[in-house]
């Protein structure tokens, strides 16, 4: 044990309200009446009449409620995914491929393609949308891709 638990120990804890020879009875050092000398009392962000901080403070951001969550690969990625032997990724990918070997959170509704990378293998690829540089590239590997309409 060491000497700040046992000051701790032995220090008595101020009793209000326990009289006028205690030095703290009466009001027990809350003042005279007004709402903050009663109890169950929490003021909470009243600054004296001052414009509160959060209605100070610039409003910020928007969040788009309609917004659908899409992933976006580039053909890097997808190269890289393939090389990778504990994926298996060998002759098709979609999004329910990639969310089921979890390359992909299951939060993503949408896959989308883009070009960036050069595409090796030959594969078929199932997406939402892709990109112009990315067909071409695609078509230029040998791979297969389909477009989802909805």
């Amino acid at each position: 044990m060491n000497l700040n638990s046992l000051i701790k120990i032995n220090k008595k804890k101020i009793r209000v309200g326990r009289g006028i020879g205690s030095g703290k009875g009466k009001t027990s050092s809350r003042g005279h009446k007004g709402q903050k000398s009663r109890s169950g009392v929490a003021i909470k962000s009243f600054e004296g009449g001052q414009m509160p901080l959060y209605r100070r403070l610039p409003k910020r951001g928007f969040k788009n409620f309609t917004k659908k969550n899409t992933v976006i690969l580039n053909l890097s990625k997808i190269q890289s995914m393939i090389n990778k032997t504990k994926n298996n990724l060998k002759d098709n990918l979609d999004l329910k491929i990639l969310k089921e070997k979890k390359l992909v959170s299951k939060k993503f509704e949408k896959l989308k393609i883009l070009g960036s990378g050069e595409l090796k293998n030959t594969i078929s690829i199932t997406a939402h949308f892709a990109s112009k540089q990315a067909l071409e590239k695609i078509k230029k590997a040998g791979a297969k891709i389909s477009i989802i309409k909805k």
